[in-house]
């Protein structure tokens, strides 16, 4: 099988900002339209997300030692948690809400995407479920992942992090990304993120979908056709 360092083409000891290039220049090749396949940009993708889980040359965890020994002699009077259950006081979030408004309807309404009461007149407009609603996202799950299991059909391309066709405008609450992306810094402070690997990390959100027609992101995007295919939605 071969090395996700030669997928990248960057050398075992390669700096994080140097595979991160590679990426972006790698799934670009990939790209069907650019003479590769779905195939060969999922290989990509595999093998960026293999090194930055941990992977090394001779395919060992990084860190192999032993898990040191429970404590010997612990105290039989304390009580203990029940091991994956949350600390008491604080339980475990059952999932988040999500309020969202899709970006291509505020030209028609004279809407602003920094409108302070957007997602109130968005909610007295009489919108289409498509346009405008709610559903729920589990622990774990995606943005993109949980609009899709909710019947929706919000805009992708690589589902890879490597492109911006599916961005979003965070306009309460955050998301969870990989710390390497391909927004640049200024749009991150502007609130875009991605939907395809970004996970809600508060019990609320207010997303804009569909913000890739925004003229800042064209640079960003992919033509969606050959991953839509590779992709169906169930």
């Amino acid at each position: 099988m071969q090395s996700p360092f030669d997928v990248l083409r960057v050398d075992t000891d390669a700096e994080e900002a140097e595979i991160e290039r590679a990426y972006r220049e790698r799934v670009k090749e990939a790209h069907p339209d650019q003479g590769g396949s779905v195939e060969e940009f999922q290989a990509v993708r595999t093998a960026y997300e293999r090194i930055k889980a941990g992977y090394v040359e001779d395919g060992r965890p990084p860190d192999s030692s032993p898990a040191p020994d429970p404590d010997p002699d612990p105290d039989p009077g304390a009580e203990s948690e029940p091991p994956g259950d949350a600390p008491r006081g604080e339980p475990e979030r059952a999932y988040s809400e999500v309020t969202y408004l899709n970006y291509d309807v505020l030209a028609d309404f004279g809407w602003e995407t920094d409108d302070e009461d957007l997602f109130e007149k968005a909610g007295d407009a009489g919108l289409d479920d498509d346009d405008y609603g709610r559903f729920a996202v589990e622990p774990g799950e995606s943005l993109l992942e949980a609009a899709e299991a909710d019947g929706y059909a919000w805009p992708f391309a690589c589902r890879g992090g490597a492109c911006a066709n599916c961005a979003i405008k965070l306009v309460d609450g955050e998301l969870s990304m990989p710390s390497s992306h391909v927004l640049p810094s200024d749009l991150m402070e502007r609130g875009i993120r991605l939907s395809c690997n970004g996970m809600p990390i508060t019990d609320e959100l207010k997303v804009l979908f569909n913000v890739k027609h925004m003229p800042e992101l064209g640079d960003l995007l992919l033509p969606p056709d050959p991953f839509e295919k590779a992709y169906p939605n169930d």
